[in-house]
């Protein structure tokens, strides 16, 4: 995707999330399937991301296909938390799942959320735990607002080692 220091300064907020925007919707997966994001909040806590319907995003019945609704819903929980928890954690994306609910046609969305408790709960349980795998629900929802698909998204989430003294504080 990107090189780690690239994508971290982008994550930085402000300005910086209109730069990620222009950059995601101009990586080629994305830019592929069609999937574009409309709107990424500086302080990275919403991302809003859609995809209109057209011929070559379309399967053989002519809705969705489901490998792009899939991955408009691939890795924003993940940049979203690299953004909010900082450099002294590590995020990965794990697992994902996805039930389709009904063909989707038009536009379709997903609104993706982090709250202040979520991200507080994730560093409070690392505390305690060498690592942590909070789960996240991203609906796809058409134009009338009917969810058409229900993602659920498993990271995984751990503190970074401390490898040198010094290095640690630099941070």
């Amino acid at each position: 995707m990107m090189r780690p220091s690239v994508l971290l300064q982008l994550l930085g907020g402000g300005s910086r999330s209109k730069h990620l925007r222009r950059w995601i919707n101009l990586w080629p997966p994305f830019l592929g399937a069609g999937i574009r994001v409309q709107r990424i909040a500086p302080d990275m806590k919403t991302i809003d991301v859609e995809m209109k319907l057209r011929w070559w995003n379309a399967n053989y019945v002519g809705t969705h296909f489901g490998g792009s609704l899939f991955a408009m819903t691939d890795a924003f929980y993940m940049l979203m938390l690299m953004a909010n928890l900082g450099r002294d954690y590590i995020v990965w994306d794990k697992a994902a799942t996805i039930r389709y609910r009904k063909p989707g046609k038009g536009t379709v969305c997903a609104e993706f959320r982090l709250s202040d408790s979520q991200i507080d709960d994730i560093r409070e349980e690392l505390k305690t735990l060498p690592k942590y795998e909070p789960s996240f629900i991203v609906e796809v929802k058409d134009e009338s607002g009917m969810v058409i698909a229900e993602v659920k998204k498993l990271l995984h989430v751990r503190k970074k080692a401390a490898t040198d003294p010094a290095e640690r504080q630099q941070k």
